[in-house]
């Protein structure tokens, strides 16, 4: 360890004999924050008292830079059926939400067409999930 930190501080020494300026290290705060929330659940309560609150506060809160709502399984049916949800994922959108729902999910309860009545990306959700998880963004499920 002793020998790594010498071989550090030569390198950091002969690059400002140099003239050049070490890079600083990359920190979480130097790149733009994004959450995606993953909604499986098909519990109401769960809908309106956690995930979409939750949801709409971390971006009208500016908590994250991006945040985008990933309807899925159960979910998908609960939204399509509950007027009150349909009206919090609206505002959740005008408030800049980005709102996507899995195509599969959407098709397996018959509720693809409604979701995009609501004006949400329905389509297959397993690369763009897998992006997101690969690219680093924090994931939340509920």
């Amino acid at each position: 360890m002793k020998q790594l930190n010498l071989l550090v501080m030569a390198l950091v020494s002969g690059a400002l004999l140099f003239g050049q300026t070490p890079e600083p290290p990359t920190t979480p705060e130097s790149q733009e924050s994004k959450l995606a929330a993953i909604w499986t659940s098909g519990d109401p309560e769960v809908a309106h008292r956690v995930c979409l609150m939750y949801c709409q506060a971390a971006k009208k809160q500016k908590w994250f830079d991006q945040v985008v709502l990933i309807v899925w399984g159960p979910s998908a049916r609960l939204l399509a059926a509950d007027k009150d949800l349909q009206a919090k994922v609206k505002s959740m959108m005008d408030d800049g939400v980005l709102v996507q729902a899995c195509v599969v999910c959407g098709d397996s309860y018959g509720v693809s067409d409604r979701l995009r009545d609501l004006k949400i990306e329905v389509k297959a959700m397993g690369p763009p999930l897998t992006d997101m998880l690969k690219q680093g963004w924090k994931v939340l499920t509920f």
